[in-house]
């Protein structure tokens, strides 16, 4: 039985550069405060870890620690920077991307990479507090409305929610069109783990070039230095040796790779960073909902990330290069799309119990 939720409005004005008790909930509790840069934040703690979300910046999920151990990518920057430009505010551990574009733009694209989503200016934000059989639970919500003329006019609306006592981030995204014709829309979620050394990569994903595409036909792979060309050929000829995150293998500027992810039975796709300790980083998507799929991967001394899988409805070579491909979505006057995700951290009986779900999945598609 579920319990009545309660709504609790946020006001970005209220947010002090001194963290402050915001509302509990049990072993649920949120704090706000404002990065040195401005940007509001909320600290979410439970009873095994903690969240930082910026819910008026890109509804971003900045930070995240679960079991003592910080999830998100080692980057440049120490704290969000107040800047709606892509490469001037990356570090998070979630960033979405699109809307009206996504992915890298090619010469002919105009819109700036990954689309307007990452850094936006959310109009609302909220936090709801609920209870089910599973108990507690916390969303962050908001919305966004953007309006160009002759060209878009959508509101965007995603939800974050944590258990009292769960390491899972559930998150759903919706997008409704507004205007009187249909929209093109694409949509990726950027979530962007630490890669740890002796760590495998677990999926269902074949081991050929044909479900595991890694992309070599861009002025990166042509402009790069030859180790990291060699690389790319080598891991594009024999995927498997990219499942090993090895110590001192140096992936620089970036490992990009098309997936073709198989659902279980329940329409889950699910994915593990198995840690040298058993423990994991785990994402799971819908592959009806998000039929592509990315993996990323920089290794460069700076910028040490992981997309273990970035679910999409497009690869990333841009709005033009997706829509030859007949991958951006066309979404009729006045309806909605959404979609599910789901990604935190694994104990090691939960990494093995995934572990055996994934091999099940395997063993069925062969």
């Amino acid at each position: 039985m579920s319990a009545p939720e309660s709504v609790f409005n946020l006001i970005e004005a209220d947010f002090d550069l001194k963290e402050r008790p915001l509302a509990q909930s049990g072993t649920l509790s949120v704090s706000a405060f404002r990065y040195g840069s401005g940007l509001a934040a909320l600290r979410i703690r439970n009873a095994v870890g903690e969240v930082i979300v910026l819910p008026f910046h890109g509804q971003q999920i900045w930070d995240a620690s679960f079991y003592g151990r910080r999830l998100t990518m080692q980057s440049i920057f120490d704290e969000p920077v107040d800047s709606p430009l892509y490469t001037r505010n990356y570090g998070g551990l979630l960033l979405h991307c699109g809307v009206t574009a996504m992915g890298n733009p090619a010469p002919e694209d105009t819109h700036p990479l990954h689309g307007e989503l990452p850094n936006a200016k959310m109009d609302t934000a909220r936090l709801i507090f609920g209870g089910e059989g599973a108990g507690a639970y916390l969303k962050i919500a908001g919305e966004r409305l953007e309006r160009v003329a002759f060209s878009a006019h959508y509101t965007f609306a995603p939800v974050i929610r944590l258990g009292a006592a769960s390491a899972r981030l559930d998150v759903g995204v919706s997008v409704t069109n507004h205007r009187s014709s249909p929209m093109d829309l694409m949509y990726l979620a950027h979530v962007n783990f630490r890669p740890i050394d002796g760590a495998r990569l677990v999926d269902a994903v074949a081991d050929d070039a044909t479900h595991f595409r890694v992309r070599r036909h861009l002025p990166i792979y042509r402009d790069g230095e030859r180790a990291y060309r060699e690389l790319m050929d080598a891991m594009a000829a024999e995927p498997a040796m990219h499942r090993m995150v090895l110590p001192g293998r140096r992936v620089a500027p970036e490992l990009v790779a098309g997936m073709d992810c198989v659902a279980s039975p329940d329409g889950w796709a699910d994915a593990l960073q198995i840690l040298p300790d058993g423990s994991a980083d785990w994402i799971a998507h819908r592959p009806e909902q998000l039929p592509r799929a990315v993996r990323w991967m920089t290794r460069n001394g700076d910028e040490d990330a992981l997309g273990l899988v970035l679910p999409a409805t497009a690869e990333a070579d841009g709005r033009t290069a997706e829509l030859r491909k007949g991958n951006v979505l066309a979404l009729p006057p006045g309806a909605t799309w959404h979609c599910d995700y789901a990604f935190g951290a694994l104990t090691a009986p939960e990494t093995e119990a995934m572990r055996s779900r994934i091999a099940d999945v395997k063993t069925r598609v062969r």
